[in-house]
């Protein structure tokens, strides 16, 4: 069995706290076959993390956690930068064009301006056939999420939707790699989409970090690293 992150970020993502050399090794260390480098609405760590990975011995996928109109949505297997604001389908369809495909994150989760997709919203977009093809899980294990209900309802969601579920960790710090994980047949990144598609994943619930945890250890890394981060992202 393989295992996958789906849903972590660099210092290419507003707040994001670990370089993307650093992320690929932590991985490699809490033993990850599979990662997606999620940053906001930007691409570039997400292609650096391709190119140094081989070295390493994990397999990157290109993902970008876009912000749309109604929410956030997980842009998987693109390699290009997809507008920000626009509806959940107008991007769904994009990402579509891309050859991409995509994963709800903390659907219904709320708190701390986070822009989660709600119920309504994704059943409705479903009905659109190529959004159906293209949206094909829900996160549900988000394992520093500050909202704790929100996985449940996440859960709830995907069965009444019938979607493949997911474990991921959010990291927007390098210790919280792993922490939340998908299970799947195989080890590649194209083992994960057939086991994806065929709704053979299996979500892995690791530690979940107490509120304090998530935010005081963000909060030093992000405000004592900040030089760093913009050292590293305008190379």
């Amino acid at each position: 069995m393989g295992l996958a992150d789906l849903h972590m970020h660099t210092v290419y993502s507003f707040d994001g706290t670990a370089s993307v050399p650093a992320v690929l090794e932590r991985a490699k260390l809490v033993g990850l076959d599979v990662i997606a480098i999620t940053d906001h609405d930007e691409i570039r760590g997400a292609l650096k993390a391709m190119d140094l990975a081989p070295k390493v011995g994990v397999e990157v996928i290109p993902g970008i956690e876009i912000t749309t109109a109604d929410g956030d949505l997980l842009a998987l297997n693109v390699m290009e930068k997809i507008e920000r604001g626009c509806s959940l389908v107008d991007t769904v369809l994009k990402v579509h064009d891309l050859g991409g495909y995509c994963i709800a994150p903390h659907p219904m989760a709320g708190g701390l301006g986070m822009k989660s997709l709600g119920w309504p919203v994704i059943s409705e977009a479903l009905k659109n056939k190529k959004v159906s093809q293209t949206l094909i899980g829900i996160e549900t294990y988000n394992a520093t999420m500050l909202d704790r209900l929100g996985n449940h309802y996440a859960e709830i969601m995907a069965g009444r939707l019938h979607l493949p579920q997911t474990g991921s960790s959010d990291a927007h710090v390098i210790e919280a790699i792993g922490l939340g994980a998908t299970e799947f047949p195989g080890t590649s990144a194209a083992d994960f989409l057939t086991a994806l598609q065929n709704d053979t994943v299996t979500v892995r619930r690791g530690e979940q970090w107490s509120s304090l945890k998530i935010m005081g250890g963000w909060f030093a890394k992000y405000v004592f690293g900040a030089m760093s981060r913009a050292s590293l992202v305008a190379q």
